[in-house]
């Protein structure tokens, strides 16, 4: 990620939580050194560690962090994942914007993590969407990998992808497709949401790189893909969970697309304690 891009992401983090100041800490704090633990209250893939540190050094204050758990490493109950000694003005400002994102993240990958696992036989991998917490994605999309997923595009700038409004707007598949190629560089991956064989067909031939299976039965993505092998990626979307992946994953799909990776991921349970 983007080091400038991160700084002034969670430079409003902090400022949305503390806006004009922390009338608390201020009250209270005094500038003296604490040390504050990170410990698990669940079992969960540890996501999000790593923007501690960039976190803190928004403060310009002295500190130090000990991480004792990687990034994408299985954390236990009660096992202690991170140790922060600094001023206690910092600690108490940074400590709920440091968990929430600890605590979300940790959740997106742990979900991540079990749905990698369950299609871990077959070729399909998993990939999220741009269903993402508004000014959260880029985070999410990094937990997503962090538990063994794929990213999809980050947004509406770096892949096309034509659904079913495109189409109507453009007319026809081919067309939308025609008019991508011409208003897009030629680096640019052009994707077709297709509902039917015909819409595959018609996808294909017009010349696109990748065809998503939209909310298709699973035995006709299997003779989709059966028969049109070699001729595009194939990725298969829309309703599908952790009772149904396996039988997608089977019918030789490249990647499956879930939008519950993010929007229905629980946050863990992870909290921190001054010593």
């Amino acid at each position: 990620m983007n080091s400038l891009f991160l700084k002034k992401v969670l430079e409003l983090y902090v400022l949305e939580d503390s806006f004009f100041s922390d009338i608390t800490t201020e009250a209270i704090g005094h500038g003296k050194t604490v040390v504050g633990i990170i410990k698990a209250k669940d079992d969960f893939i540890l996501a999000g560690s790593v923007f501690i540190k960039p976190l803190l050094e928004i403060f310009v204050k002295p500190f130090s962090v000990e991480i004792y758990k990687n990034e994408g490493e299985r954390v236990k109950n009660g096992e202690t994942v991170a140790k922060i000694e600094t001023e206690d003005r910092v600690i108490l400002t940074v400590e709920r914007i440091c968990l929430n994102m600890l605590q979300r993240l940790s959740g997106i990958a742990t979900k991540a993590y079990k749905l990698s696992v369950l299609i871990k036989d077959y070729k399909a991998k998993i990939v999220d969407t741009r269903k993402t917490t508004p000014g959260f994605r880029f985070f999410e999309k990094y937990a997503v990998r962090v538990g063994g997923g794929v990213n999809h595009r980050y947004g509406l700038f770096d892949a096309v992808l034509i659904k079913d409004n495109h189409i109507k707007v453009a007319g026809s598949i081919k067309n939308a497709i025609e008019l991508a190629k011409g208003n897009s560089s030629f680096t640019t991956k052009i994707e077709v949401e297709c509902e039917s064989e015909e819409m595959v067909s018609e996808a294909i031939e017009g010349g696109a790189d990748i065809v998503m299976l939209d909310n298709m039965p699973i035995n006709e993505m299997k003779k989709i893909v059966e028969k049109y092998k070699g001729k595009a990626i194939f990725e298969a979307s829309g309703n599908i969970n952790e009772k149904n992946i396996v039988n997608v994953a089977k019918t030789g799909v490249d990647f499956i697309s879930l939008g519950s990776l993010t929007h229905h991921a629980c946050w863990v349970d992870i909290n921190m304690k001054l010593e």
